[in-house]
């Protein structure tokens, strides 16, 4: 049987308890790309401090992370028409334990090979990224596209809360040195330190890759609905192609500066954490304060899977973007537990912001529903940029103040939900 969805640009075969098992296993593959994601949060001021590097350069590990969403994206989206859905997240999960992998021999080559690792894996997570988001737009009412991609997410965002807890417990030492300490060691005994602690990625990333592999093969045994292109309606904006609705465009920014201000705030946040104005807390136990940062948002996606069957998408990410805004300030302006509260609670307001701006952007494409996911998994790469231009204006104003950044992308994000507060009653934007 074949039903139409998502305006008329999917079809798929079978449904109801079908479309459900997809949800599920494709939940799965939400929380690991969650998990691998925040790992980097633990592994930044770790391989800062290995490798003695600035915030600048630390931010490297982000930049090509992220920059591989800008890179693979298109030629994912066009694997994923040649190959199809399901074959398509079995590469992405392939080569994303390939990328595990690769951390062994980068902890024995030094940074260029961990970058080199980390552009691997997230071009995996891309790939990944390209099937699974419209896909989960498809298995169900085109009215509640937003609400279960806010469900799939909050598990994205468990992977997401385990993750720094669970990296500061296998990979930041307790007994780290300082800086100022490892100075003072001779140089063979800095290097002896280096190396061991470079060491420590070793087993748990090559538990991921394996993890990794096993759930390859049994996405690629699950029997899934099928989803194919179908005839789009004329009105299904036929004219001009995807970057000629402006919703989409502008959603586009608003996902590369909503994934810039959120990568941002959770890279610099053992950092920040750190401060003796703030906490004065050592990398290890301020791993597992990251850990709430990336929890409120899973709470808030859960909330947000109920809420938003009922309130408007528009208006609910202006709400949160709004308080985002003000918690920011409020860690910028003030210091102690004011400070460290409020950027830790920016990850509530998080919570529904990147499937409400996708599904909004994605809103009434019809044919061209696949060429605009391509587009908005490409603004990811605002993950790589915008931490990047955080670490600049952290090595140069200070740590604090460097946070003005995301401040900044959270304000379009306000403007974006208030401009498009009633595009769910219309066809197109």
């Amino acid at each position: 049987m074949q039903t139409s969805a998502n305006d008329g640009a999917l079809a798929q075969d079978g449904a109801g308890a079908a479309n459900r098992g997809a949800l599920v296993i494709v939940t799965i593959l939400f929380f690991m790309w969650g998990l691998l994601t925040a790992l980097n949060d633990v592994l930044i001021p770790h391989l800062k401090a290995v490798y003695t590097l600035t915030y600048l350069q630390a931010m490297l590990v982000q930049f090509c992370f992220f920059g591989a969403y800008f890179v693979v994206s298109l030629p994912a989206g066009a694997l994923i028409r040649k190959i199809g859905y399901q074959n398509g997240a079995v590469t992405g999960l392939l080569i994303a334990a390939a990328g595990c992998a690769l951390f062994y021999p980068a902890s024995q080559g030094g940074y260029g090979l961990f970058l080199f690792a980390f552009f691997v894996l997230a071009s995996g997570i891309t790939i990944l990224q390209v099937a699974a988001n419209p896909y989960v737009t498809v298995l169900g009412d085109a009215r509640t596209a937003s609400s279960r991609l806010t469900l799939t997410q909050a598990f994205n965002s468990l992977g997401t809360t385990v993750a720094p807890a669970l990296g500061g417990l296998l990979i930041l030492s307790a007994g780290a040195l300082a800086a100022d300490q490892l100075a003072l060691l001779p140089a063979a005994e800095q290097a002896a330190y280096r190396a061991r602690e470079a060491a420590s990625v070793q087993g748990p990333y090559l538990a991921l890759a394996a993890a990794l592999a096993v759930l390859a093969l049994l996405f690629a045994a699950a029997r899934l609905p099928k989803i194919t292109h179908a005839a789009a309606r004329a009105d299904a904006g036929d004219n001009g192609g995807a970057t000629a609705q402006r919703h989409l465009v502008l959603g586009a920014v608003a996902i590369f500066l909503y994934v810039g201000g959120e990568v941002s705030i959770g890279s610099f946040l053992i950092n920040f954490l750190g401060e003796q104005n703030i906490a004065a807390l050592p990398p290890a136990a301020a791993a597992h304060y990251v850990s709430l940062y990336w929890g409120g948002a899973m709470v808030g996606r859960f909330i947000g899977f109920a809420v938003m069957r009922y309130v408007s998408p528009g208006k609910a990410l202006a709400v949160n973007s709004l308080g985002a805004i003000a918690l920011v300030l409020c860690a910028i302006f003030g210091d102690g537990a004011l400070a460290m509260w409020a950027i830790l609670a920016v990850g509530l307001c998080n919570s529904i912001m990147f499937p409400t701006i996708f599904s909004m952007a994605l809103h009434g494409l019809g044919k061209h529903t696949g060429q605009g996911s391509g587009i908005l998994c490409m603004a990811i790469v605002g993950g790589a940029l915008v931490p990047f231009a955080q670490g600049l204006m952290a090595d140069t104003v200070g740590l604090q103040w460097s946070f003005a950044v995301p401040a900044l992308c959270y304000t379009f994000i306000l403007f974006y939900g208030i401009k498009y507060a009633t595009l769910h009653r219309t066809p197109t934007a």
